[in-house]
């Protein structure tokens, strides 16, 4: 019997990020190559006319899995019976502003969305932050939507996944599917830990540690870690632009995922509110290592962690906690 279609939103959908995500969930890249999708993309009324654009492509590309389009800059129309969305849509930081005007920007826009994805989204919706910084906006988001199931709000933390196995494999010149188990602590943001202690990969001799391999442990401990954190400014650098097609296709992989599981022995990174693990305080949006099994996420327990990366996972929870303060300041 052919499967329903579910519908994904996608915010900030004419923008770049938004542009390379929604041909990738069209194509069954998200949710999988049986699995009939209607998309929904809302933005801000400035773009209507690139989001009309953006739509017409959607229809001239005759995906097969693409039942329905709906564009729209009103957030209740945009939000109604969504199973999964994806909050590609914030302020971003321009030149001279302070991280508060950038918080206020982005509580304003995410406590709106969060009331109308509460009102109108399908009850058991899952939704994925985007948008920097993307940690604190899902916190907000998750304040405004109370009735939501805290399990349900997470944030992007897999682009910096990606990066960190990209890294590992460049590396040692091997595949990157042969890479696992890297873990990314924290925030995303620049204090991110990129964790290979766990991380293995697989040899015509079994698998093996990262660390083995690679047999350099300063490179691990100062060049492999700053690469990563610092990897979206270097690509605009590059790019005069951000990171779009990477971080929509890690929007994917983090979705697919989570809907359709981790494969076995596997764990990958998501930002997901906290429950105490590892000695991280509760109520902080925090990337952490978990396993999806059936449409849920679980923390990865009992990793050792070593006196380095608990100093690394305490800087990067204290920015965390700095960001929450600051974004609840402004809800005054």
């Amino acid at each position: 019997m052919a499967k329903q279609p579910t519908r994904v939103l996608v915010t900030g959908a004419a923008g770049q990020i938004g542009y390379a995500l929604v041909p990738m969930i069209a194509r069954g890249a998200m949710l999988g190559l049986d699995q009939p999708v209607i998309i929904h993309m809302l933005d801000i009324e400035p773009a209507a006319e690139a989001l009309k654009g953006v739509k017409m492509e959607l229809i001239d590309a005759a995906f097969p899995l693409l039942k329905g389009v709906v564009a729209t800059t009103d957030a209740v129309e945009a939000c109604k019976g969504v199973n999964v969305a994806v909050m590609v849509g914030g302020f971003p930081r321009k030149e001279g502003m302070e991280r508060k005007d950038v918080m206020s920007k982005n509580v304003s826009i995410y406590k709106a969305q969060a009331s109308a994805l509460e009102q109108h989204a399908a009850p058991d919706c899952k939704v994925l932050v985007v948008a920097n910084p993307a940690n604190t906006n899902a916190l907000i988001l998750k304040e405004f939507a109370p009735s939501f199931p805290a399990k349900n709000i997470t944030c992007l933390t897999r682009l910096d996944h990606n990066r960190a196995l990209g890294q590992v494999s460049e590396r040692l010149n091997v595949h990157v599917g042969d890479v696992k188990n890297v873990t990314i602590w924290g925030n995303h943001s620049s204090t991110q830990y990129p964790d290979v202690n766990h991380a293995t990969v697989k040899t015509s001799a079994g698998e093996k540690p990262v660390r083995e391999l690679v047999a350099d442990d300063q490179w691990l401990n100062t060049e492999f870690i700053t690469t990563v954190q610092q990897r979206g400014a270097a690509i605009i650098k590059a790019r005069k632009l951000s990171s779009a097609l990477s971080a929509a296709s890690s929007a994917c992989d983090h979705i697919h995922d989570w809907v359709l599981g981790t494969p076995k022995g596997t764990w990958v990174s998501m930002g997901v509110y906290s429950d105490g693990s590892y000695g991280i305080p509760a109520g902080l949006i925090y990337s952490f290592p978990v396993t999806c099994e059936k449409g849920e996420w679980s923390i990865v327990q009992g990793l050792k962690i070593d006196e380095f990366s608990r100093v690394k996972m305490d800087a990067t929870a204290k920015e965390l906690v700095e960001e929450k303060s600051l974004a609840y300041s402004c809800l005054n």
